[in-house]
């Protein structure tokens, strides 16, 4: 390449002397011709050899700059491959730290409501066993009835009922609860506790009183054929009772 290109550069300048030759002639003679033009060829020479190092050079340096361009090309793309597998190794991580506290969480809500629980369990253990408190709270809550605050009374009662399972005073708890529904004008759960007391405790005192009060639940509720049926019930089986006269009375006046 580099010696074509000089010999193409020869040939244009010797052309260019041929043309100029003959308006010339006469101003040099042979000898001085040849040493010109062959001081001419020299520097054409040369600089043809420069321009050909020169452009040598260039193109090395292009094929350099584009292999490194290449290179850092390679080197992105590699940390780019790195950044996504470390973002998603990150992303998995944090999941699995989050699901980790999460069931943490969980866990630790659970012992926490069954220690809970077990506490209320043995206060109220320690209460059921507890003939005092048992009487101060069923006292409370009576109290509370005969002040006329029927919604706090039953609550106090239902809490008895729940916190004293055993006690001997169920049946009467269970009554005076079913008073308070019936105050609040509440006619159905009144009714259901009335009812529960002689199904449950039949020889208790407060049994006969518990079916003229669930008579009375079913009067107002409008079931006077269920009435007729509890007053019946209550002269049949506790017909020594003063709620059984007080059945025969009613009885006698519907007829």
């Amino acid at each position: 390449m580099r010696h074509g290109f000089g010999l193409q550069l020869l040939g244009a300048v010797a052309l260019a002397v041929i043309t100029v030759w003959p308006a010339h002639a006469g101003l040099f003679d042979d000898d001085e011709a040849r040493n010109r033009i062959e001081k001419l060829r020299n520097e054409l020479g040369e600089q043809g050899s420069r321009l050909e190092n020169s452009v040598a050079t260039t193109s090395r340096n292009q094929i350099e700059l584009t292999n490194q361009i290449e290179l850092i090309r390679a080197e992105v793309a590699k940390l780019r491959g790195q950044s996504e597998v470390l973002s998603y190794e990150l992303g998995a991580t944090q999941k699995r730290q989050n699901d980790f506290y999460v069931d943490l969480d969980n866990r630790l809500r659970k012992i926490e409501a069954l220690a809970e629980a077990e506490t209320k369990s043995a206060v109220a253990d320690a209460k059921s066993t507890d003939p005092t408190a048992e009487m101060r709270d069923y006292e409370a809550a009576l109290t509370l009835f005969k002040s006329a605050k029927y919604k706090d009374a039953l609550a106090a009662f239902l809490g008895f009922i729940k916190t004293y399972a055993s006690s001997g005073l169920l049946a009467n708890a269970h009554y005076w609860a079913a008073s308070s529904h019936f105050q609040l004008h509440d006619y159905a759960k009144a009714a259901e506790l009335f009812a529960k007391i002689p199904a449950t405790w039949p020889a208790d005192a407060k049994a006969p009183d518990a079916l003229l009060g669930l008579a009375n639940s079913q009067q107002e509720a409008g079931d006077a054929k269920g009435m007729k049926k509890t007053l019946e019930q209550l002269i049949e089986n506790y017909p020594a009772s003063a709620a059984a006269q007080n059945a025969k009375q009613r009885l006698k006046k519907k007829k």
